[in-house]
């Protein structure tokens, strides 16, 4: 492997690994949040952002280990890292699909969904690209646009469920504060 390539790969990993640790605070603080106990709308919205928060783990990991075994060990290994991640990516997309057309699982988020179906989209190029870019045990890479695409999709999954989350609270701050004024005024 030239050294340009490794060097690229371990930066792939180490955007991955960063924009993980970010993500997985970022959850911890809403799990733990009160906005999270008021806006569970339902039981098919909860799924679904539970479902959603899975594929995101999973876009931003399969960069992540892709890259470190494709630095240190043959192509065939990284060809066999990969197609694990890319079935468990599939079967988690095919979750997340199942889970949006469910009734209320999406909310009154248009980013959720239209981001749903441009992850779908991105997933079948992301499975594709290494073995029509390098054939089976494809070369390190070969595998780069798909790492990269995944980092993409998974950055742009965590906004959508950031936005949808602004979405769903769009009337919140006012009823709020309406009843804080209500609270206060003597009787």
């Amino acid at each position: 492997m030239i050294a340009n390539e490794a060097e690229f790969l371990i930066g792939i990993a180490g955007v991955a690994a960063t924009l993980i640790g970010a993500f997985l605070v970022g959850v911890f603080f809403y799990i733990d949040s009160e906005q999270h106990r008021h806006l569970t709308a339902s039981v098919a919205a909860d799924l679904y952002l539970r479902a959603g928060v899975q594929w995101i783990f999973i876009a931003f990991a399969t960069p992540l280990f892709v890259s470190l075994a494709l630095v240190p060990t043959e192509p065939l290994i990284g060809a066999m890292v990969f197609i694990f991640f890319s079935a468990i990516l599939l079967v988690s997309t095919f979750d997340t699909g199942r889970r949006i057309v469910a009734r209320g699982a999406s909310g009154s988020s248009l980013a959720l969904l239209v981001n749903h179906w441009f992850c779908t989209a991105a997933v079948i190029a992301i499975v594709a690209l290494p073995w029509l870019l390098g054939g089976w045990a494809a070369a390190p890479e070969a595998y780069m646009p798909s790492l990269l695409l995944l980092l993409i999709t998974g950055f742009s999954s965590t906004a959508a469920l950031v936005m949808a989350q602004f979405d769903a609270t769009i009337g919140m701050s006012r009823e709020s504060g309406r009843r804080r004024y209500r609270r206060r005024r003597p009787i």
